[in-house]
């Protein structure tokens, strides 16, 4: 890998180029250049890379499957919504080398990322970066690079006394632990050493009884504490005669801060800790709108990837539009649009494979589409999906626990056939009730084509066409059991005639509308039966609506745009990232009566305790990522606001001033306090911009939780990027309260 490697790089069928792949020396470094030009084209860090995959799983390696062997072929997966990277190798033996080499450099990852750890990487990456001659040695002038590459803008006189103190040699460079010196001295933690000795009585170290009134005063930890102090004690402190004399240096208290057991999000909530027997109604479940797609929904690419990555991050419930394609093979894509278009039998084969991956709950499949090859699409679905589960009660107290690995189907169910045929669709809307009177018409096209997709007979039939209707939709009408879908017609229709186990989908603008006319009637539909929202069919560049007021009335499955990131996204993946990342959340006690008075438009319709103050002093910053596209040396000016979303009351923000010239160890020492009068549908969401003055602030890192699963205490706050994905070591450290 290190001597470098001719390899093709794939974007389409027909592009094919041949590109030189080398490792650089770092082993953290990959860049490619032309064969042609000799230009370096592109790099990217080992860190970036999530996993590789072999032979033929992608539709560009799959379209290629004649042409070359999959034992030459390999998919590179990138973090977030980066492009993948498909390579051609010129021998299975050259394949082999990069995709073990890679798997071996990524899977120290998969261990727990400590202080330590996330330091030796940084140090070493900084190090190569700042060393421009690459003679192992740092001089003045590419240390005060360095800095400005951390985003410090450090006065000269005080970066040299550093520099000075750190040259042990003096010989007027840093070299290996030199250089870590100089690091230690530049993220010196002048706050938490402050803390530390509050608490320490020699300012040395913390005793097992000094660090047992810690967790109890201020992590208001109060159960089993001294067992608690003892596992962080043998855990974070680094130094062995320590450990042995049960105390804690200022370094392992710093690494326990840093730590799981440090951040803010509580570590018990990590894993499944919610009562997964409740019926199916009770929960909030992750959904994803027109899965397929990973760009627009005109000229947008349909890929196999925008179910992988759906389905990676928790997703429970997807969408698979299926139409008519070549040789009566069914294809996948956004009817009547330009988008491109992926083989049924891809789709199937692709949740066979992830489906269960992340999560063990069980997979909400909603299969829609075109006029022709319905029974083909069922007959491939039973057959391609072992999991599918048609034997399904449809009793009300169905519980993700009785459905876990199995995949139900949401559709249109046959009954009689002249209500396939005729009756509205379950996406039906009516143009008095939506802001727009062309989304209106958009979604009864929808509705007419998906309603006859599950009876009309396949082209060239001789035989009756109402009898082939029949059996070619009958294949996959038997397997929509539970999530049948049924017009919306009013609460009071749906509390006469509907069922728990039938489903009603409702456009955005007809959610908002019920919300704003009947909030407590709505909220009481959704504690026995599902419903489902769905993005206005003018969402063309696939944008999304804020789902937190779809949650506030208990609706399950608020169907989202994955591929677009943004606030809504992040508020999705901040709910669902408790509970074993399974994809479904309980809703709260007032949330499953059906006989609630709770209103979101009306706090105190809610019973239980009255409202709780959250306060939040932000304290500082830790190594903040410099804005994407930035000028050399800029620094940013780092600012934190904190978003409450939840029911109306309750929506609110707070930011702090903003730090000029330092995204390395910015402190603001401010508290920003918000009253939640329904915290139990509160999510929290911590946004860092760099500031401007003349034009809008640029994003840097966010991360966002459900209130019920924050920590108090002294915590840290490990920062997600744009994409979701986490950008260590940058973090930052606040102090929670939470009163009543």
């Amino acid at each position: 890998m290190q001597q470098g490697t001719l390899m093709r790089k794939v974007k389409s069928k027909s592009w094919k180029k041949q590109r030189f792949f080398k490792l650089q020396d770092d082993c953290m470094t990959i860049w490619y250049q032309s064969k042609r030009t000799g230009k370096i084209e592109s790099a990217f860090s080992i860190s970036d890379v999530e996993t590789v995959r072999e032979g033929h799983q992608s539709e560009v390696l799959q379209s290629l499957a004649e042409e070359f062997p999959p034992e030459r072929c390999f998919t590179i997966v990138f973090y977030g919504r980066r492009g993948n990277l498909d390579l051609i190798a010129g021998s299975a033996e050259e394949a082999q080398c990069w995709i073990q080499g890679l798997r071996q450099l990524i899977e120290p990852r998969s261990f727990p990322l400590t202080p330590v750890l996330v330091s030796r990487t940084w140090i070493r990456d900084w190090f190569q970066k700042a060393d421009k001659n690459k003679d192992g040695r740092m001089n003045f002038k590419e240390v005060q690079r360095l800095l400005k590459m951390m985003n410090v803008d450090m006065n000269e006189d005080h970066a040299l006394r550093l520099f000075q103190a750190a040259d042990k040699s003096e010989s007027g460079t840093l070299e290996g632990e030199e250089f870590v010196l100089f690091y230690k001295a530049l993220t010196q933690r002048e706050e938490v050493l402050s803390l530390f000795q509050d608490f320490s009585e020699d300012g040395k170290k913390l005793t097992l009884l000094e660090l047992v009134d810690f967790l109890r005063q201020e992590q208001l930890e109060d159960e089993g504490t001294e067992e608690l102090a003892m596992e962080l004690i043998d855990k974070y402190e680094p130094s062995e005669s320590a450990r042995a004399r049960h105390v804690l240096s200022a370094d392992g208290f710093l690494m326990y801060l840093c730590s799981p057991e440090g951040s803010i999000f509580n570590p018990q909530h990590q894993g499944l800790w919610q009562d997964m027997t409740q019926p199916l109604s009770h929960y909030f479940i992750s959904s994803s709108h027109n899965t397929y797609l990973i760009e627009d929904q005109i000229r947008g690419q349909s890929s196999i990837e925008g179910y992988i990555r759906a389905l990676k991050r928790g997703c429970r419930c997807l969408e698979v539009d299926c139409w008519d394609g070549p040789n009566g093979e069914p294809m996948v894509y956004h009817g009547h649009t330009f988008t491109s278009k992926i083989p049924f039998r891809e789709v199937v084969s692709t949740l066979g494979k992830y489906a269960f991956k992340v999560g063990h709950s069980f997979l909400v499949l909603g299969v829609v589409g075109g006029p022709l090859q319905a029974g083909r699409r069922g007959r491939a679905a039973v057959l391609g999906l072992s999991c599918l589960h048609p034997e399904v009660p449809t009793s009300p107290s169905l519980t993700p626990q009785e459905l876990k690995h199995k995949i139900l189907l949401k559709g249109k169910k046959i009954g009689r056939l002249e209500d396939t045929l005729d009756g509205p669709g379950d996406e039906a809307a009516d143009a008095s009730d939506d802001d727009n009177g062309a989304e209106a018409e958009e979604e009864r096209r929808r509705v007419k084509v998906g309603s006859l997709c599950w009876g009309l007979a396949a082209k060239g039939s001789g035989r009756d066409c109402r009898d082939d209707k029949e059996s070619l939709a009958q294949a996959l009408s038997d397997c929509v059991v539970y999530c049948k879908s049924v017009s919306f017609r009013g609460f009071q229709e749906a509390r006469s005639h509907s069922r728990p186990s039938e489903i009603s989908s409702l456009s955005e603008a007809k959610a908002r509308k019920l919300i704003r006319d009947a909030g407590n009637e709505f909220v009481r539909h959704n504690t026995w039966q599902l419903t489902r929202i769905y993005p206005s069919g003018m969402r063309t560049d696939s944008s999304n609506y804020g789902p937190q007021e779809m949650w506030n009335v208990g609706c399950q499955i608020v169907a989202l745009n994955f591929q677009t990131a943004g606030t809504e996204m992040d508020l999705c993946d901040g709910l669902f990232s408790q509970n074993g990342r399974c994809g479904y959340v309980l809703k709260p006690p007032f949330m499953r009566d059906e006989e609630t008075l709770f209103n979101p438009s009306d706090p105190n319709s809610r019973e239980g305790p009255g409202p709780v103050t959250l306060s939040i002093q932000v304290i500082s910053g830790q190594q903040l990522p410099k804005v994407a596209n930035t000028k050399d040396g800029a620094v940013i000016d780092p600012l934190v606001r904190v978003e409450i979303h939840g029911v109306p009351a309750d929506q609110a923000h707070q930011e702090t001033k903003y730090i000029e010239n330092n995204g390395f160890n910015p402190r603001w020492d401010e508290t920003l306090q918000f009253q939640l009068h329904v915290p139990e549908l509160a999510l929290v969401r911590f946004v860092v911009e760099d500031y401007d003055k003349t034009s809008r602030n640029d994003f840097v890192g966010q991360f966002t939780l459900a209130f019920a699963n924050i920590k108090p205490g002294y915590r840290h706050i490990h920062l997600l990027s744009k994409d979701g994905t986490s950008i260590p070591p940058s973090s930052l450290f606040v102090h929670i309260r939470i009163t009543k």
